[in-house]
């Protein structure tokens, strides 16, 4: 019991910036046939309900968009990377608390689903 108090503890408390979470591993790297645009409009989309307003940066052929957390708009819960390629879009998910089993599925669900629909 003791465990899943200071479990809970650090998956509430804490932050990370968008540098480190980008140091963290990925949660997702996929290649889809969107453009970069199309596909971060799509997870805008599906996470218009879920989250607060995402952050989009614009770095060349690449987009930045930073998901805050559900409960602090202060600090990021992931951060999609989506770079240009010739036929459609690479998309890297960085995600808070990568490893731990009981984090939130919606930003994962939506990068997800966005890949071909």
């Amino acid at each position: 019991m003791k465990w899943v108090v200071a479990a809970l503890a650090v998956a509430l408390g804490g932050c990370a910036s968008v540098k480190d979470l980008e140091q963290s591993p990925e949660t997702l790297s996929v290649i889809s046939g969107k453009s970069p645009q199309d596909y971060v409009q799509c997870v805008q989309t599906r996470l218009a309900d879920s989250r607060g307003p995402l952050q989009v940066e614009r770095q060349g052929n690449e987009i930045r968009v930073i998901v805050p957390q559900k409960l602090s708009d202060s600090s990021p819960a992931a951060v999609l990377n989506v770079s240009e390629r010739s036929s459609g879009s690479a998309i890297k998910l960085h995600e808070r608390l990568n490893n731990f089993p009981l984090r939130l599925s919606d930003v994962k669900n939506a990068a997800t689903e966005c890949i071909s629909k």
